[in-house]
Order: structure tokens, then C-alpha cells, then sequence
């Protein structure tokens, strides 16, 4: 993809760049991995000096510009490939290609969709330079901030000296399967752009308190703190079990809990707006938990970052409200469809895509409440309701005239309501990350049960510990999953990116 940066270049300072590395071929993902980070570690490393030269004093001389690595593979042969597979291959003859950012971070994650590349055409992969500049934001230490006096520091504007972010590098087209291919140019062979995944990678990091290192591969949202509080005790006792597998336990401000008792960085100093807490393990098959509030924005936000760090799934633990008359308190929902009157997702992802239930996740949850609470077979729907889950936008729904509202949930057949579980499912279904939601009925507001102070005590007190350890249990189950196999090609779309 050309870059639209070059034309709002500085014609008056020089422009000074490292030496680019030749391009390069290799019949081994990790060969190639590794010259993916030499690349990225030169550049990123030349802007930082640059930015440190640049603020000494004096008024910049040199404007400054580094590049993403790049990787290409080019293909001849309308061969076909085994056709069970859902990613890890591309379409047809051409060229693909894309850039690559915090190739440390992403290193397992490069290695295994190289490798498959490799496995499924044979010949190499090149690694090289791209004409993609690295914004500074994006190249300073993590801890490093830019504060608003650097144009008085430069003695001119910041983005006379260095690249800042360009927003038409960092959008959805490509997941939103909107982007419109230029027959000379190369093909997109990952679902988001080095850009997109830097510019969400500081965004989990602002909105959550904790670095995206720590991020894990199976992820549970929720919308309440009750969830949260119980994860932290669960959490904590795992980690000193030497046998759970788990290495750590990170809690906002990075603050680490280790397995022989140690404890490294603070607390964060403020609650974080969505903050998040990981289960570690090595390989990140951890758990990571996040409370993302209440609302369908809140879910959309945090589900447009994660997705950049390809999760294998993420569930949605939470409460609703029970629209039928036959639940009880407590009872839990698994959803199978969606009612979706979000309306955040409505440009990117129509109402009138349906999205399915993946298989794999409904068994998993199923089976997890069935073990857990002693229920199944025909005897499990005593505890357990199949159906769909209607999410909206306004929380108060209950004050508007109910013949509206309610016919069309009676029509849509639901049997929960709240504002986040649609938007997750939605936002999983577009990422291509796997997707599940299992509720937890804390009020029926049709039917004059409404949550109030006494009641939610009790229900959080009797139903929060079973609940999370259903959600933990349905995680372990997928984490035993092939990944071939959870990520399904129900998710793929008719022209999909290489990389899952």
C-alpha cells in the first residue's frame, strides 16, 4: 500500500533515514522472524536517538524517518490447498505482503503464520524494508511520553521533524472487507496493518493500565467488578499452586504477582477506565480478564484493541435481565443468536449479518455448567436457558412506552437483555476471533423483579464464584482445542488475509 505520508514531507530540512537492510529470502520462519526484528529494532532504535539529537537544544536541522519491516510473499500457482484449512494460505497467484510492527511481542504469532505459509505453497518468504514510516509515538520506549511543549524543544512543529500517525494507515478496511485491491500493488496478507496494531497497542495500554505483553490468548469480559473481585482471588491462589501452570498474575499499573511469592512494580495510582487483570502462562494460553463497564461503546472500544493481538477467544461473563417468566434469579443464559440494537458496530458490520454461534464455544460453555453445577442432560435447562440475547444502547429502556420494546423482543423470540454481549459477539465475528456469551439473569424487569440492593447482595454473593468458574472452566476446554480447529472458517469471509 503507498503511503500517503510522502506528500506532506518537509521540503526544506533534509531527510535522514538508517541504512536500509537488503531484501532478503528464507524457507524459515524463524530465520525470517529474526530478521523481522533486526529491522524493526535498527529503525526503532534510530528514532529514539534521532528524537533525543533532535531535542538537544538547537533548532532541528535533518528531518528524521524509519521504516516497518515488511513481509512479501509472492505466488504462481492456482494450486489448491487443503481445503479444511481456515488460514494459513493465500488465495491465488500474486503478491501479498504486510507490515510488521513489535515483532517481539508478536514472535510465536510470526512463526506460526509463516510457517504455515511456507508448509502450504513451499519456495521463501522476503523480508524487507517497507515505505511505511514509523511514527515516533510509536517508536519510544513504552514509558516514554510526548509532552506538548516539544515544538517549543524543536523550535518548529513535531511533524516537520519527525512522522506522526497517518489515519490512512490505521483503519478496518482490510477486517471490514472494504478494501478496494490495486491491481499494482501487493495483496494484503494480515488482517491489520502495522499502523492499526501499534496505534490499539498504546490504547490497551492507556484504557486498561497494563502493558500489552501481558495480554493472554483467552479473554473474559465482563460488565460488573464483583467478576473482577473474584478473578483476583482465584487468580492469586492459582499462581501459588505449582501445579495450575500459571507463572504470574499482573494487575493494573503492571503490578506482578510472581509464583514464589514475589511481587514486582505499584499498584496503578488510578482506576483505569477498563481495567484488566492476566492469569500469565509462558506460551499465553493465561486468561486474561477485563471489566469494560456497562455499554455497547465500552465493548466496542476494548474488542476493536485486543482483536490486533489475534486472542483464540474471548467470552463474555455478565449480567442480564431475564425476559421470561420461567427464569429465576440466577439462572444463566447461553447465547445461541443476537438481537442488536447496539448501534456502535452498524457502519462497520451491518444488522443484517447474522452472527452465528460457533460450535466449538457453545459446547465448551454447555459442558462447563453442566460440570460445574452438577446439572445435565435435559435435567441442565433447570439452570441453564439456549436463546437469544437482545443488546441495546439504552439502559433505561424500561421508562419507555413497553409496547414497543417488548413486542419486538417477544418477536425476536429473546430471553435476556443487556448493552455489551451483542457488540462483543459482533466485534468477534469481524476480527475473526472466535466468540462466546454466557449470562447470568440478576433481574426481570417485565415481571416487577427488579434488582435492588437486597436482592443484588445475595444474588452476587450465592452466583459470582459459580459463574467465573464456569467461564474459567469453558476456557481451559478451548485452550485443549486445536487452534485449526477453533478457528473455524465459519469466521472467513470470500477474500480473507493469509494470517489468522
Amino acid at each position: 500500500m503507498k503511503n500517503r505520508t510522502e506528500k506532506f514531507t518537509t521540503e526544506d530540512l533534509p531527510l535522514n533515514c538508517p541504512p536500509v537492510e537488503p531484501s532478503m529470502e528464507y524457507d524459515n520462519a524463524k530465520a525470517a522472524v529474526d530478521q523481522i526484528k533486526k529491522i524493526y529494532a535498527a529503525n526503532t532504535q534510530f528514532l529514539r536517538d534521532s528524537f533525543v539529537a533532535a531535542t538537544g537544544g538547537s533548532a532541528a536541522k535533518e528531518r528524521y524517518r524509519a521504516c516497518y519491516p515488511q513481509l512479501t510473499i509472492i505466488t504462481t500457482s492456482h494450486s489448491r490447498v487443503d481445503s479444511r484449512l481456515a488460514f494459513g494460505y493465500v488465495g491465488g497467484p500474486g503478491i501479498y505482503s504486510t507490515t510488521i510492527t513489535e515483532p517481539e511481542l508478536f514472535s510465536f504469532y510470526l512463526k506460526t503464520q509463516i510457517g504455515l505459509l511456507l508448509k502450504n505453497h513451499g519456495g521463501t518468504v522476503s523480508v524487507s524494508t517497507s515505505d511505511t514510516p514509523i511514527p515516533l509515538h510509536f517508536a519510544l520506549n513504552e514509558d516514554s511520553h510526548l509532552s506538548g511543549s516539544l515544538d517549543d524543544m524543536l523550535k518548529r512543529p513535531l511533524r516537520d521533524v519527525f512522522d506522526v500517525p497517518d489515519l490512512s494507515s490505521i483503519d478496518d478496511k482490510i477486517v471490514n472487507s472494504k478494501l478496494e485491491i490495486d491491481t499494482e500493488e501487493s495483496t494484503p496478507l494480515a488482517p491489520f496493518t502495522a499502523q492499526r496494531i501499534d496505534y490499539s497497542l498504546h490504547r490497551l495500554s492507556h484504557y486498561t493500565a497494563t502493558k500489552p505483553r501481558y495480554f493472554q490468548n483467552y479473554v473474559l469480559f465482563t460488565n460488573y467488578q464483583f467478576y473482577i473481585d473474584e478473578f483476583i482471588k482465584y487468580a492469586k491462589e492459582a499462581v501459588q499452586d505449582e501445579t495450575s501452570g500459571y507463572g504470574s498474575f499482573v494487575e493494573p499499573g503492571n503490578y506482578i504477582t510472581k509464583t514464589d511469592g514475589s511481587i514486582t512494580g505499584e499498584p496503578a495510582s488510578r482506576a483505569p477506565q477498563m481495567p484488566a487483570y492476566h492469569l500469565t502462562r509462558p506460551d499465553k494460553s493465561g486468561i486474561t480478564m477485563v471489566n469494560i463497564g456497562v455499554g455497547p461503546s465500552n465493548a466496542k472500544t476494548i474488542t476493536d484493541h485486543v482483536a490486533v493481538l489475534r486472542p483464540h477467544t474471548w467470552l463474555m461473563l455478565g449480567h442480564c435481565a431475564g425476559l421470561r417468566n420461567s427464569q429465576e434469579l440466577g439462572d444463566y443464559v447461553l447465547a445461541h443468536a443476537y438481537v442488536r440494537e447496539d448501534h456502535v458496530l452498524d457502519e462497520d458490520l451491518p444488522v443484517w449479518v447474522p452472527i452465528p454461534a460457533l460450535a466449538e464455544v457453545q459446547v465448551a460453555m454447555e459442558q462447563a455448567v453442566a460440570d460445574v453445577t452438577g446439572y445435565s442432560g435435559y435435567d441442565l435447562k433447570q439452570v441453564m436457558r439456549t436463546g437469544t440475547v437482545a443488546t441495546i444502547d439504552n439502559r433505561n429502556w424500561e421508562l419507555r412506552d413497553q409496547r414497543g420494546p417488548v413486542q419486538r423482543l417477544s418477536q425476536s423470540r429473546a430471553i435476556a437483555l443487556d448493552m455489551e454481549s451483542a457488540t462483543i459477539a459482533a466485534n468477534g465475528f469481524r476480527f475473526r476471533v472466535p466468540y462466546g456469551t454466557l449470562l447470568c439473569v440478576s433481574d426481570k424487569p417485565l415481571h416487577g423483579e427488579l434488582k435492588l440492593p437486597g436482592m443484588a447482595t445475595d444474588f452476587y454473593t450465592n452466583q459470582v464464584a459459580q459463574h467465573l468458574k464456569i467461564g474459567i472452566k469453558a476456557l481451559e476446554a478451548l485452550r485443549d482445542m486445536p487452534s485449526e480447529k477453533l478457528h473455524s472458517r465459519k469466521l472467513r469471509s470470500f477474500f480473507e488475509t493469509a494470517f489468522q
